[in-house]
């Protein structure tokens, strides 16, 4: 157990060096960095988003996220939405703020984050540190003709349990959140190709690694770049590079953890 520590203690020690050393830090952030916050998962068994959408009664969990039953009946996911608009239930936790500080200290080169939350940019990360690759809730735009849509009349309708249409073309609008059946943001392809090659250190913290195409970062990242893991299970090809620094366990603590070694 005494060894055991002293192993941990020792990778806490080699990734905060990492952070101390780079200047290009890209980050691959998924649910796990929310969960904190207290906004649930999408697949943890019990307590995951698809788990409690059950009461709904869709004739499938992920229908409440397919463009072609939003289509039909909206009204599952309009219901979902009101209590994830950011800043309304949930804020952002230490594990965000650690990446706002590798910012702050001018480290931070990309934030790829699958979350839809936007809790990212509460904590005053600038647009064009992230990448939202699900998209986010922080524009609309209609699902018929495409015209943007003003998001806090979108919002105001939602809070008060009413269908939001366009006023271009009377099609139903909703929050630009990739669903199933939408193309993802051309923002991320573009900078997923990019990117990889500029960083001089990954973070993923609080991902499976099991969607794509946003799992691809963590090994676009050249064989020379050193890789952390911050995630409460080893995932991906993470441990296959001898240069591989992988800190298992609650997010909030290793974090806390990583800037003490660093004298934040």
């Amino acid at each position: 157990m005494f060894m055991t520590r002293i192993l941990i203690r020792n990778c806490h020690q080699k990734a905060a060096k990492e952070i101390e050393r780079a200047s290009n830090i890209l980050v691959m952030a998924g649910a796990g960095l929310s969960t904190p916050s207290g906004i649930p998962d999408f697949r943890t068994p019990g307590s995951g988003v698809y788990d409690n959408l059950k009461k709904f009664n869709l004739p499938y969990p992920e229908a409440i996220f397919d463009i072609r039953y939003f289509r039909s009946k909206p009204e599952p996911f309009y219901e979902w939405a009101k209590e994830f608009f950011p800043g309304v239930n949930y804020q952002p936790n230490d594990a965000h703020w650690f990446i706002k500080r590798l910012h702050d200290h001018q480290k931070l080169l990309r934030l790829f984050t699958q979350n839809i939350d936007g809790l990212e940019r509460i904590t005053d990360l600038p647009d064009e540190k992230l990448v939202f690759a699900h998209g986010s809730f922080s524009t609309a735009s209609c699902t018929f003709c495409g015209s943007n849509a003003d998001i806090d009349t979108v919002k105001a309708s939602i809070l008060k349990d009413e269908v939001p249409y366009c006023t271009q073309c009377s099609g139903l609008v909703k929050p630009d959140i990739v669903f199933f059946g939408e193309n993802l943001p051309i923002r991320f392809f573009t900078l997923q190709d990019a990117d990889p090659e500029l960083a001089d250190l990954l973070i993923c913290i609080g991902t499976s690694l099991e969607v794509y195409p946003f799992a691809n970062l963590a090994d676009l990242v050249p064989d020379n770049v050193v890789r952390v893991l911050i995630n409460r299970d080893t995932v991906g090809s993470f441990g296959r590079r001898k240069s591989d620094i992988i800190l298992n366990g609650d997010i909030i603590d290793i974090v806390h953890k990583l800037e003490k070694e660093i004298n934040w």
